[in-house]
């Protein structure tokens, strides 16, 4: 067994950092605090649903992890802000930032509405930037840290019926190379970790319970199935660990396979 001095512990230990997740009452957001605070970091819980995030807490309480919970609405850019300086204050500082919270309204292009269009920008698109730019302020000042972003398939290739969606997180994607790109002198690693077909209790309820899509997923997807928040959570430690302290501006997807591509061929 590794030892407190292992490279592999220095690799990959959170001892002693500090992370903010939001959108930590959903499936992907809880899973990834849950696994940061296992890891070892004390961890800043933000999200919409209280009972969700009541659930979070009591797991990482399980694991003998630490965490506060801070509610913050993400669609008003000045709690943005106030939301990483509280817990900045709370937490001491600011090691890793999850930017994860994230939301979608199912609709054909020509159905889209102002609303539809102001309310996915605001939470998926316009919220990174602030909470980023305070991230910012924070991590530069304690020598560096780390901004991890969630992303999607549509940040990569386009799927229908969710055309704000996809513009959000496309757009994600070439934002976190500028922020990479930018913060690198300042020791702040930027990347974006892009999930693929992903069953949680949101999408259990949507797509994964649409006989059609979730037939479409286990055909085009190649390991044959969804994916779990459980799936992520390696590649997750990764990115917010020293072990990533050389990769920045990487787009970084975990989907079974499905961007690789198809095949024709039987079992």
């Amino acid at each position: 067994m590794a030892d407190g001095n292992s490279l592999v512990n220095r690799l990959f230990s959170l001892e002693g950092k500090t992370a903010l997740v939001t959108g930590a009452s959903g499936g992907i957001g809880g899973a990834l605090a849950i696994a940061l605070a296992e890891a070892g970091a004390y961890v800043a819980l933000n999200g919409t649903n209280m009972e969700n995030l009541q659930e979070t807490a009591k797991a990482i309480e399980s694991a003998g992890g630490r965490y506060i919970i801070l509610p913050a609405d993400l669609r008003d850019v000045e709690a943005c802000k106030k939301l990483v300086f509280d817990a900045k204050d709370q937490l001491g500082k600011i090691d890793i930032l999850w930017n994860n919270a994230g939301m979608n309204r199912r609709k054909r292009v020509e159905e889209f509405t102002l609303d539809d269009y102001e309310t996915i920008m605001d939470v998926n698109l316009r919220s990174i930037l602030f909470l980023s730019q305070a991230a910012h302020t924070v991590m530069k000042e304690q020598g560096g840290g780390k901004i991890c972003n969630i992303g999607s398939m549509t940040s990569y290739i386009g799927l229908a019926n969710v055309g704000v969606y996809g513009m959000s997180k496309s757009a994600l994607a070439q934002f976190t190379r500028t922020m990479a790109i930018e913060w690198a002198r300042d020791n702040i690693q930027v990347n974006c970790l892009a999930p693929g077909f992903i069953k949680t209790p949101l999408t259990a309820q949507g797509q994964c319970a649409d006989p059609h899509i979730s037939q479409w997923i286990l055909d085009r997807v190649p390991a044959r199935r969804p994916g779990t928040p459980e799936d992520l959570v390696g590649t997750a430690l990764w990115l917010s660990s020293a072990s990533s302290d050389f990769v920045t501006g990487q787009i970084v997807a975990v989907d079974g396979g499905f961007l690789a591509g198809g095949s024709w061929l039987k079992d």
